[in-house]
């Protein structure tokens, strides 16, 4: 993933690019597989119920505010390498970035508070780093010293220096799911970028080689990959989703980089058999939802799906960043959810182990609304007429929910509001008061009167209706 802020909804795609700005594209419907194992099916149906995770791209890049490992590809260095301005020799970059192992200390990492802001942000699970594009391991692996537990990184004499461990206790002590992000490419190890390689100095997103011509080095790499998969899966405790980035294909072909993710995913499934795999922008079998980033599709998907979408501007640190208010925050999520998606809210810890005061305000602010309206976002499924201009509609059981949103704090509050929804209901109730509300149907759908005592107010960031139906 990549700093890109949010890119208008794709419904045609580019099938010849998958990966833009170090934004992936996402899986048509048509490659979806529904998973033949029962208890895969049942654990999509609790993923759909959760709604809001929070992710976390946090790694040595961190320091320095720059996007996070695509500034190594020279292929990607016309985007990537924007904020580079301290060296100009991509070789010395490449030994620079590789090196901020060596100061990556965050002292002020206390991964407690993180979990308890969380939970009271309203998210269900975590979405979290473990080894990004350019291999740093955020666990204590033992397949490479290139780790936050390795020997150079200043931090691995610290009590919480095996970070996975204990963001991941932290959170499941307050409720919350977890999902490990891993990256399938490594830059970092020789068996993926091979030194000597017909590429040269020149570098791509994927390996430096043909993994046809040298299968046996192929072979070293897809043991180490599964390798570092197992670690995570065996001894990390509970694990809901392994979360697989860098699904781009061989450069020239449409033949993917074949790392045998199936032997290993059904091998983590003996230990964990209820583990879902989004195996990003691949389509097939252990695909089991896709992941739009930075966009929301233009209408409902009829498969399970998670838009990433970033905080603020970037997915990684960065300096004096922008944040989307709440109300951009509540409207995104209640798009996402109408359509039948989670939210994957992104937030880029600070290198110091903080997360940033910006991101923390945001989080609180959006924990009380959803303490307030979460009824019509947790555990709901689409309903039409699904997302128009001001409303998003949602629903559970016989209820049916329509967040009426308003552009801004100045926009009017007028007493009558027309909502599209043309269904017959026995009841409507405004959520937060449980005031009944007057109503009546008309060609456009339901008009509701709304209580005298919200029409002096500010606009909020949405009325939330609530309809009962025999």
């Amino acid at each position: 993933m990549s700093e890109h802020t949010a890119a208008p909804h794709e419904e045609e795609r580019d099938e010849t690019q998958e990966v833009e700005n170090g934004v992936h594209n996402f899986s048509s419907e048509s490659d979806y597989v529904v998973p033949d194992n029962p208890l895969i099916r049942e654990r999509l149906e609790w993923f759909k119920d959760q709604k809001l995770g929070i992710m976390m791209h946090w790694g040595p890049y961190s320091q320095i505010g720059v996007v996070e490992s695509w500034a190594l590809s020279d292929e990607d260095g016309v985007w990537s390498r924007n904020d580079i301005d301290w060296e100009q020799d991509s070789e010395e970059f490449k030994r620079q970035y590789f090196g901020l192992n060596r100061t990556f200390n965050p002292i002020r990492f206390q991964p407690e508070l993180w979990a308890e802001l969380a939970a009271e942000g309203g998210f269900k699970y975590l979405i979290f780093t473990t080894k990004h594009h350019d291999g740093f391991c955020m666990w204590d692996t033992h397949t490479t010293d290139y780790r936050i537990t390795g020997p150079e990184t200043p931090f691995h004499t610290h009590k919480y220096a095996d970070i996975c461990r204990n963001l991941f206790d932290a959170f499941r002590a307050k409720g919350l799911a977890i999902a490990t992000y891993f990256s399938k490419a490594d830059w970092h190890t020789p068996y993926y970028w091979a030194p000597g390689m017909a590429r040269g100095r020149d570098m791509w997103r994927g390996p430096s080689y043909d993994p046809e011509a040298y299968p046996w080095l192929w072979d070293s790499f897809v043991r180490f990959t599964h390798d570092q998969i197992m670690e995570l899966m065996s001894k990390y405790g509970r694990i809901d989703v392994l979360w697989l980035d860098a699904g781009w294909v061989r450069e020239g072909s449409r033949v993917g980089q074949d790392i045998k993710l199936g032997e290993v995913v059904e091998k983590a499934r003996e230990l964990q058999p209820w583990l879902l795999s989004a195996d990003r922008t691949v389509g097939g079998p252990y695909e089991n939802y896709v992941t739009p980033e930075q966009t929301i599709p233009d209408g409902p998907l009829n498969v399970p799906w998670e838009s990433c979408i970033t905080m603020g501007t970037s997915f990684s640190f960065r300096y004096e960043d922008k944040y989307k208010s709440v109300r951009q925050l509540v409207h995104i999520l209640l798009e996402v959810v109408a359509k039948g998606g989670n939210l994957a809210l992104n937030v880029g810890p600070q290198p110091d182990g903080r997360l940033p005061e910006g991101a923390v305000k945001r989080i609180k602010e959006l924990g009380v609304w959803m303490n307030t309206y979460g009824e019509a976002v947790y555990g709901t499924r689409i309903c039409a007429p699904y997302f128009t201009d001001r409303c998003a509609f949602t629903r559970k059981e016989n209820k049916v929910y329509c967040s009426y949103m308003y552009p801004g704090p100045d926009a009017p509050v007028t007493e009558y509001v027309t909502v599209p929804y043309t269904e017959q209901v026995t009841g409507v109730e405004l959520v937060g008061s449980g005031e009944s509300l007057e109503y009546r149907s008309s060609e456009e759908g339901l008009v509701i009167r709304l209580p005298q005592g919200v029409l002096s107010e500010k606009a909020p960031i949405a009325h939330v209706f609530r309809f009962s139906e025999s």
